[in-house]
């Protein structure tokens, strides 16, 4: 037999059991000599499984066994199982016939299991050895021939072939021979046997060895030294009522139980009958869990005990009476199992984290439950407490997986606390409880979040560039990079190519900035589309929009529209002598840019040539008399009305008023002041002529001449004057026509209100005639000047109708 051991004669590998993928039908057995060297081949079990060394690296091929103990390594590299230590099949298995180490060899992705036994040989490594170096007897003189002595046999731990096999005498004599007879367990039951009477005259005592040898190659021996103390008569041994007395006892019996009594009887008397019981000295009685009492021969507990450790003792116990002589007999005590052993709960392999798109069934650990107990204690059953994203699948005899039930995800639940409970059939049932933590890594499955659907900001108007107006804020219940958020501007319709240049977000935080200076009146607000995007791979986003609002700020003065402030000469409004109180005289119509409270415009009288003579509305720029004109009143009175709005500072325009009292008490004043104004026209008449004149001689004498009847016809129109107009206001200018007062003629239009007592009048420009010098070429000048002509007599002519 080789060191490193040899393979069993056959390997019973069955390849057409190989039906079921993950374990295999027979086991693999191999056969391997005790004592040898840690590192020594038993065989190449990835050869007898079909495997090949790349499969048991790639598959992470590993031993597994029932009690832990790694007796065996495997060479992933070569697929060659090698002992691990140095094997003692006696420490092992003790006395056992058969010594076998059975274990799993476990492989993943997929799973599989081959189950591989080893039977561990026995070798001749211990010599036979009596439990006690000398062994004396006192025998009475004139026994019979025959007479047999026990002696206590020799123990070798080895067994078979190499246990003890023959006793012999050394040196021979005539008195005595050795006899054995086997026992149930193994043992034998050994005496010695008187061949002739002794005689102690003769020889009081004798000397010689008892040797046991066993069947090894080469045989070991053990020897005792055999001493005969020759005795006067005291001819009867004590005598056992059975030569092996059974008995049971539960492991968690008390100390001081009684297991069982032995029985001796000596018919001898006196202190030849009297009888003791000891156990033998083959085993220290201080090692041993059991006491007898040397009176009654009752064997009690005398420490705790243990079914795990130990499940049979096999005692020995003499009588001894008062002379001397001994009888034996074998105990044989049994050793209950009780419930008394939790299941245990080993994990063989465990995967966290695990990422939270994991599909249901996935492989999380595979552990072993095991329980030291036998029978239904030792019948073990699994579950999980209150869980339901995982559970437990049966893989192999006592080993289970656990795998995901249904799909993970992080943000529900970052963390399992998975508890895999073992219960036994026990009565009461033990129980065990294993945690396993598993943590869900994140995957980039949600995208952020905003905090609003979408958000209103407000900025002034005229605002500073880069000023800050508000922030946007987006979650991601992702974690790590996959939260991380960022923002940026998208264009707010697709058709654009970039979005608004005039805000920018903060790509960290999300404030928002105005970069240039709005304006309300061109801009009221503004839309743009904001993203937020996280730094998953792939990334996701959302987006929102912002509405931007631009507050207005009263920066636009109020913009006077009538009357026209930019005319020349000045607008002039007429007031007839007949007005009363609270006429309508004009009304000053304004606007502003601005928008709210900013627009409101208010109207106040700033300046006039009597404050007392007008009144202007505040909130209708309405200019209406005050009280009635006066003959003292001056015909020309000019206004000077503040338009200002309600800005916070306020901002104002002021706008310029003329305005003609038409009163009989003044015609003196106003035809010269009239005269004076149409002088100024003639004047200007004149000197246009006189330019066109110089400018072409060939019309100067017809242009002159046309003047001239003019002038005459403008003479003779000074006699009357031409009214529209209806009631007092056609009576009173009829009048002044006919006095010759009135030099010029004037037209008015009058607007009556149904009902009302008061009219409001609206004076209109006189009509004058007016030429314009242009600097147009010669012949297209000429020609406007005989249409500008026209044009002047057509309305003295009208008038004068």
């Amino acid at each position: 037999r080789a060191a490193a051991g040899r393979r069993f004669p056959q390997v019973l590998c069955l390849c057409a059991l190989l039906c079921v993928p993950r374990v295999r039908c027979e086991p693999i057995r191999y056969s391997v000599a005790e004592e040898g060297e840690s590192g020594s081949v038993v065989a190449n079990v990835a050869e007898d499984a079909g495997l090949t060394p790349a499969q048991l690296s790639a598959r992470r091929a590993r031993i597994a066994s029932a009690d832990g103990r790694q007796h065996f390594r495997l060479e992933r590299a070569t697929g060659r199982l090698v002992l691990a230590e140095r094997l003692d099949r006696e420490e092992m298995c003790g006395r056992s016939l058969t010594c076998t180490l059975a274990f799993e060899l476990l492989l993943e992705n997929p799973l599989q299991f081959f189950r591989v036994e080893v039977a561990v040989e026995d070798v001749n490594d211990h010599s036979p050895v009596f439990p006690e170096e000398r062994i004396t007897f006192q025998i009475l003189e004139r026994g019979d021939p025959g007479s047999r002595f026990p002696v206590e046999a020799a123990q070798d731990l080895d067994v078979g072939s190499n246990s003890i096999q023959a006793y012999t005498i050394a040196p021979e004599n005539e008195y005595f021979s050795v006899s054995s007879e086997s026992l149930a367990e193994g043992n034998k039951y050994l005496e010695l046997v008187l061949e002739k009477p002794l005689d102690r005259e003769e020889q009081p005592e004798l000397l010689f060895s008892l040797i046991a040898t066993d069947g090894g190659s080469p045989p070991r021996s053990g020897t005792t030294q055999i001493h005969i103390i020759v005795l006067d008569a005291n001819d009867n041994v004590p005598t056992f009522t059975q030569k092996l007395y059974i008995g049971r006892v539960l492991e968690n019996a008390p100390a001081g139980s009684v297991v069982l009594s032995v029985v001796a009887n000596d018919p001898d008397v006196g202190l030849y009958g009297e009888i003791s019981y000891r156990f033998s000295q083959a085993v220290s009685e201080s090692q041993l869990p059991f006491k007898i009492d040397t009176m009654s021969g009752e064997i009690r507990v005398r420490k705790p005990l243990d079914f795990e450790t130990t499940q049979k003792y096999e005692l020995s116990v003499l009588a001894i009476d008062g002379g001397g002589l001994s009888g034996m007999c074998n105990v044989v005590v049994e050793v209950l199992d009780v419930n008394d052993n939790s299941p245990e709960v080993v994990v063989s392999s465990f995967s966290s984290p695990l990422p939270e798109n994991t599909e249901p069934g996935t492989l999380v650990a595979l552990f072993a439950v095991r329980d030291r107990d036998s029978g239904v204690n030792g019948e073990i059953s699994c579950g999980l407490e209150d869980q339901l994203s995982f559970s437990l699948r049966p893989a192999y005899k006592n080993y289970y997986e656990l795998v995901t039930a249904t799909t993970l995800d992080r943000e529900e639940t970052a963390q399992y606390l998975v508890v895999i409970t073992a219960e036994d059939a026990g009565s009461p049932p033990l129980t065990t409880t294993q945690t396993l933590t598993v943590d869900i890594s994140d995957v980039n499955d949600n995208a952020p979040v905003f905090n609003q659907t979408s958000y209103t900001m407000f900025v002034r108007e005229n605002n500073i560039p880069g000023v800050l107006v508000g922030a946007i804020s987006a979650v991601d219940s992702d974690a790590g990079l996959n939260a991380k958020v960022t923002y940026s501007l998208m264009p707010v319709y697709p058709a654009e190519r970039d979005p608004c240049s005039c805000i920018s977000v903060n790509s960290e935080n999300g404030h928002v900035f105005v970069l240039r200076p709005l304006d309300y009146e061109q801009v009221r607000q503004l839309e743009v589309l904001v993203s937020a995007t996280d730094a998953g791979s792939p990334p996701l986003n959302t987006n929102v929009t912002i509405r931007l609002l631009v507050v207005d700020e009263n920066d636009n003065a109020p913009l006077v529209l009538h009357p026209a402030q930019d005319s020349s000469p000045p607008f002039s409004e007429l007031v007839p002598a007949s007005a009363e109180v609270g006429d309508l005289v004009t009304k000053v119509v304004a606007v502003d840019a601005d928008s709210g409270q900013n627009s409101w415009l208010s109207f106040h009288l700033l300046r006039a040539t009597d404050p007392g003579l007008f009144a202007v509305g505040s909130q209708n720029g309405e200019v209406r008399l005050r009280r009635p004109v006066t003959e003292r009143d001056a015909v020309k009175q000019k206004l000077e009305v503040l338009v200002r709005d309600n800005g916070r500072p306020p901002l104002s325009a002021t706008a310029a008023l003329n305005v003609l009292l038409l009163n009989s008490l003044s015609q003196e004043h106003l035809p010269q002041q009239e005269l004076a104004v149409q002088d100024e026209d003639s004047s200007l008449t004149i000197y246009l002529i006189i330019s066109l004149v110089f400018v072409s001689l060939l019309f100067l004498t017809s242009v002159a001449a046309f003047v001239a009847c003019k002038v005459c016809k403008r003479k003779e129109l000074k006699g009357g004057h031409v009214l529209y107009g209806t009631g007092n206001l056609q009576s009173t200018l009829a009048a002044g026509a006919a006095a010759g007062t009135l030099p010029h003629a004037y037209c008015y239009e009058i607007n009556l209100t149904t009902g009302s007592g008061n009219s409001e009048f609206k004076f209109l420009k006189p009509i004058l005639p007016s030429v314009m010098l242009t600097s147009y070429f010669f012949i297209p000048f000429l020609l406007w000047l005989c249409i500008l002509t026209l044009s002047y007599e057509f309305p003295l002519r009208r008038a004068y109708t």
